[in-house]
């Protein structure tokens, strides 16, 4: 959201109160955000509010003779990347629908090129209105979009459908609205994260300890960066990146066949996923009882999905990633040239290194270069990765070679 003007419409409703946190939220992201207030907006939350938080004077009315000098709504109007009301009434939505422009709100909707998004807020009866129904149903096939609303606790003491989105979650969401100028943009990178699990008998698995959190801090670092996201996962209990498509898996078998339907389309394949090496080779049908001292398990090799996407005719520009207990620049450099990939990312791990924690230490590996990264929160590591990958990428578009040399 660096740079990017939002233009924020505050309507009359109690969750007008939301919107000063909303304000603060997006302005914590970079953008430069212009309030636009109605006349019954100011009856929940003063304009000297949002100046303090926006540090930009409110605009309230159409007829400001100072601001309309020069035809301020209309400059205004033009200066929005993004419009978005927060709360929008269910006044407002029908005006919006029928087109008015009786306010400086309004008219700045008509007024604009830019995209609009309406985060409604009122009772749930009012919600479930047909009259305003039809009104959201019109806005959306006008190209409006709508975020939510929440269900919950209502401020007139009923429950259910009608609550605005929290600040955080409208500002997660606008941030997919707005145009991505990053060094991905227009790009689809296929991630894969999470472990793999591997089936004994109806209830029992092999698995790993890889909790996932590097693999979604990546798929983030790169939607971020303007790219178009997939990302494929083992089961983890960890919420989508938003802007992200996911497709969830178990098996490293599934995994490989999600990949492989995904993989035509990619511009980059990312591998952080722990997918298991080997599976019990005939699966029990039924659970398998306690009837010996011993259980012997006659194994298989998975196939390895990272060096069947490498070896592919035409093949995306191919990351990996090494998890190792011991010789990790060593094993990893193996891995990177066994495979014949185009970087490759080590860590070490362990019992208290690398898997389910917050932090990482990553050494990015090229065949003839190294950068160490260093330690931080995965999601730090996981921007500076992307960083270099958006680098080797577009290198390799252009028959250059990446970092000849060593870099400490």
């Amino acid at each position: 959201m660096q740079g990017k003007h939002i233009l924020l419409g505050v309507t009359g409703g109690i969750a007008a109160y939301k919107s000063a946190d909303l304000v603060r939220r997006l302005r914590e992201r970079g953008a430069e955000v212009q309030v636009a207030m109605t006349p019954a907006a100011r009856e929940f939350v003063g304009p000297i509010t949002f100046q303090a938080l926006s540090g930009r004077p409110v605009r309230i009315d159409l007829w400001d003779s100072a601001a309309e000098a020069a035809m301020g709504h209309i400059e205004l109007a033009r200066w929005a990347e993004l419009v978005l009301i927060a709360p929008a009434s269910a006044d407002f939505l029908a005006r919006l629908a029928g087109g008015k422009a009786d306010d400086l709100l309004s008219t700045l909707c008509l007024a604009t090129e830019a995209p609009i998004a309406v985060a409604p807020a009122m009772n749930r009866i009012m919600w479930g209105n047909a009259a305003t129904a039809a009104n959201v149903a019109l806005l959306r096939q006008r190209g409006v979009h709508v975020l939510g609303p929440a269900e919950g606790a209502q401020a007139c003491g009923e429950v259910g459908e009608g609550r605005m989105l929290e600040p955080q979650d409208l500002a997660d969401r606008l941030a997919e609205l707005l145009p991505r100028d990053g060094p991905l943009r227009g790009r689809r990178v296929l991630i894969t994260a999470g472990p793999t699990r591997e089936r004994i008998d109806p209830v029992r698995f092999i698995s790993n300890r890889s909790s996932g959190k590097m693999g979604f801090a990546v798929a983030q670092a790169a939607r971020e960066a303007g790219a178009e996201v997939v990302l494929v996962s083992g089961p983890v209990a960890l919420p989508t990146p938003h802007g992200v498509r996911r497709v969830d898996v178990e098996s490293a078998q599934a995994m490989l066949e999600a990949v492989q339907r995904e993989i035509a389309q990619a511009n980059i394949f990312i591998s952080t996923a722990a997918v298991a090496d080997y599976r019990p080779a005939s699966p029990a049908e039924q659970k398998i009882k306690k009837t010996s001292d011993r259980l012997h398990l006659d194994m298989e090799r998975t196939v390895d999905v990272l060096a069947t996407v490498a070896a592919r005719p035409e093949r995306p520009f191919v990351v990996g990633f090494a998890a190792e207990t011991e010789s990790v620049e060593q094993n990893a450099r193996g891995k990177l040239l066994n495979k014949n990939l185009d970087m490759i990312a080590a860590n070490e791990v362990g019992h208290t290194k690398g898997f389910d924690c917050e932090d990482n230490h990553l050494v990015v590996l090229w065949r003839n270069a190294r950068q160490d990264l260093g330690s931080g929160p995965k999601l730090a590591l996981a921007r500076e990765l992307v960083r270099l990958i958006a680098e080797s990428y577009t290198a390799s578009l252009t028959g250059a070679r990446h970092l000849d040399t060593v870099r400490a």
